[in-house]
């Protein structure tokens, strides 16, 4: 299965390919095909020293897998599984970190967080980050709290009142001059 992005991408630099054939200058095939004059440059290099070919996907980028396909079904298998099932048993959530370390673990292969992270993307799962609490935490008193004690807490809010812009001189309806900007323009308020 190829990413979308990527089959985009070979197919833009095919119809760059198919452009440079029609003796189309790099610009013209820059704005033709919404790419950057620097892209279509390289490509018509590449087209030139090597034809159509040069121009084609080589492959994913990037390292490859140390896993092997077997490893990576039963990974997918040990994910699906639970943390539970696997010595995590305060809660069901997989981090990138306990999947680093369930790798280690099983296949003894060192994956970094961030490794263990794109991994789990690639199998179909999300690392999840628990929420930092107290276990010792009583939710039906802390609901109460909000409920009753918050409200006879919490301060009220400002009231409406006439306020200014100045930091230098407080908001007075009465130190306006009548003939001013903007006098008459409206009712004063009340």
């Amino acid at each position: 299965m190829v990413p979308a992005g990527r089959q985009r991408r070979e197919t833009v630099r095919m119809q760059a390919a198919g452009l440079f054939e029609q003796n189309i200058k790099p610009l013209e095939v820059a704005r033709r095909l919404r790419v950057s004059p620097k892209s279509a440059y390289q490509w018509q290099q590449l087209w030139r020293d090597g034809g159509v070919q040069a121009l084609a996907s080589r492959g994913p980028s990037g390292s490859r897998c140390r896993l092997s396909p077997r490893c990576l079904e039963e990974l997918a298998g040990y994910l699906g599984e639970g943390p539970a099932a696997h010595g995590w048993v305060e809660d069901q959530v997989w981090t990138a970190a306990r999947v680093a370390t369930l790798i280690g673990r099983k296949f003894h292969v060192s994956y970094s967080v961030s490794g263990a992270t794109r991994l789990m993307h690639r199998l179909g799962f999300s690392p999840q980050v628990p929420a930092r609490r107290v276990a010792e935490r009583d939710e039906r008193a802390v609901t109460v709290w909000k409920e009753a004690t918050w409200a006879e807490v919490k301060e009220p809010g400002r009231t409406a009142q006439a306020t200014s812009a100045s930091r230098t001189r407080p908001g007075s309806r009465d130190g306006r001059p009548g003939d001013g900007p903007g006098a008459g323009a409206a009712a004063p308020r009340s």
